[in-house]
């Protein structure tokens, strides 16, 4: 999941026509963060596995916990995707309808009202 994202996101920036544009294609148009979400399934599922191991095994669940408390605090939080808001037109628009982290389909476009 992570790399495919990653691969349609460079292959997306090499395009100069897509320059200020928002990626919404793809895996794009699911969530807005589909490489942090395949990385948290890695090290969830990494929990997973050693949580079979004992008491220090289900323990370890801070690390995937720290790791979603960066990317909902810090990393893909509300001041970067503030910052995209203002950078990219459309952005806004697209974190009306996209997901944030978890896939999911995107909402239909609120009716505008005249």
């Amino acid at each position: 999941f992570e790399s495919t994202a990653d691969f349609q996101l460079v292959r997306f920036k090499a395009n100069k026509a897509n320059e200020g544009r928002v990626l919404s294609s793809g895996l794009w148009r699911y969530t807005r963060h589909p490489n942090y979400f395949g990385d948290l399934c890695v090290w969830f599922g990494l929990w997973a596995v050693a949580a079979e191991t004992g008491l220090l095994g289900i323990v370890s669940i801070a690390g995937p916990l720290l790791l979603l408390l960066m990317f909902v605090k810090y990393s893909g939080g509300p001041s970067y995707e503030k910052r995209l808001t203002y950078q990219r037109p459309g952005y806004a628009e697209y974190i009306a309808r996209t997901s944030s982290l978890i896939p999911w389909p995107p909402k239909k476009a609120a009716p505008e009202v005249v």
